[in-house]
């Protein structure tokens, strides 16, 4: 898999993205998208991201040539025949995805690499559609690409182990910090991550406090650089409620993952939020940003309800083996910006003190997506911490 053209499939801003990191590393890259408008428009978008890039300073004139120079732009599958690796990255749609896969089997040598930037979809579903599954694996960016440090790296129940190693180590030599992640829902970012947003929208739901509160206390209190409501607005509710509700289902409907109505009711109303100019919040013009409860004491409760959630959603990641404890942190801290590992966050705060949070929230409500994890009682019980 060395120097030979890396496909992409998808000219929307993760396809293109991903093509301008690995051009940056000196790859060439063949970008495809089945609209031609929309091949065009990424066309021009790289090369005014590119021009940007250096005058701002952050690359040189030259450098700015030749990262564009390696991007050539295909007009038809049949392009791909001498790539060594495809990345896909089009709609999260598990039938389209799987016929694109099967499709380019035809077209492929035997040793070329498909792997799938998916976010929320089966990696071994997307494979099963291939003659040689072996060859499929899961290369889950964040978007900005180029922007964010973290890939996650998905095997699926058929993938090549030995491929897994060197996928890795290709995708470091993108400059890129890689996480290895079990074929799970939502792999480990958008499983852990799940309570930022679903416990933030039950404590509005419940009167405890507004938007605008909660997104105070989260990043006063919390240290986050940004709110829950602030940053699905700025995600868009469309892609986050998507996947909420593609986690949901695919952990079959366990309560812990349950999607909320006050989500849906804005996905339903088109108020996607930055994009559509409402959402939590009203971004028409002259719109006022409302002002947060600023109760120290309020804030604490709120950070804390949030906070023991998502450590309980950690270390349920953890004892399902859906990566290492250090993974787990690095990928928190790098692909959504946590101001700290959840794990690392556990041992500080004391998991005997989470644990009675978490207990506390059980008794008082008696629903299962307050049940603490097997692993944090057992750690409790054992007085042991997860970094010693």
């Amino acid at each position: 898999m060395g120097h030979s053209t890396i496909g992409v499939i998808g000219s929307g801003a993760m396809g293109t993205g991903i093509a301008q990191v690995a051009a940056a590393a000196g790859d060439n890259i063949l970008l495809f998208d089945a609209d031609k408008s929309a091949l065009e428009k990424a066309k021009v978008n790289l090369d005014s991201t590119l021009k940007k890039l250096s005058e701002k300073g952050k690359i040189s004139a030259d450098e700015a040539k030749n990262i564009f120079s390696r991007i050539q732009f295909a007009s038809d599958l049949d392009e791909f025949k001498n790539c060594g690796l495809i990345i896909e990255a089009i709609v999260e749609n598990l039938e389209v995805k799987q016929k694109l896969f099967s499709d380019l089997e035809e077209i492929v040598s035997a040793d070329c690499v498909l792997a799938t930037n998916t976010s929320s979809l089966s990696i071994t579903s997307i494979a099963s559609s291939c003659s040689k599954p072996e060859r499929v694996i899961g290369i889950h960016f964040f978007n900005p690409a180029p922007l964010m440090p973290l890939v996650e790296i998905v095997k699926g129940v058929a993938t090549d182990s030995q491929l897994e190693k060197e996928i890795k180590a290709k995708i470091e030599s993108w400059k890129k910090v890689c996480v290895l992640a079990k074929d799970t829902p939502g792999f480990i970012v958008n499983r852990v991550a799940r309570p930022f947003y679903g416990e933030a929208i039950r404590i509005f739901e419940e009167g405890i406090a507004d938007f605008a509160t909660i997104d105070w206390a989260m990043k006063e209190i919390g240290g986050f650089k940004m709110g829950p409501f602030e940053l699905m607005d700025f995600i868009g509710s469309d892609v986050n409620y998507t996947v909420t509700e593609t986690i949901w289902k695919q952990f079959f409907h366990d309560p812990k993952y349950k999607p909320s109505l006050t989500q849906k009711r804005l996905f339903e109303a088109n108020h996607f939020g930055r994009k559509s100019g409402k959402g939590y919040y009203d971004y028409s013009p002259g719109a006022q940003l409302p002002a947060p409860n600023k109760d120290k004491a309020l804030g604490e409760k709120i950070f804390m309800r949030v906070l023991v959630m998502l450590i309980n959603e950690a270390t349920d990641a953890l004892y399902y083996q859906v990566a290492s404890k250090e993974d787990l942190d690095l990928a928190m801290t790098k692909g959504v910006n946590y101001p700290k590992g959840l794990l690392k966050w556990a041992d500080e705060t004391g998991l005997e003190n989470i644990l009675a949070e978490l207990e506390k929230l059980y008794s008082e409500y008696c629903e299962d997506r307050y049940r603490p994890s097997v692993l944090l009682k057992k750690m409790v019980r054992e007085k042991k911490k997860f970094f010693s």
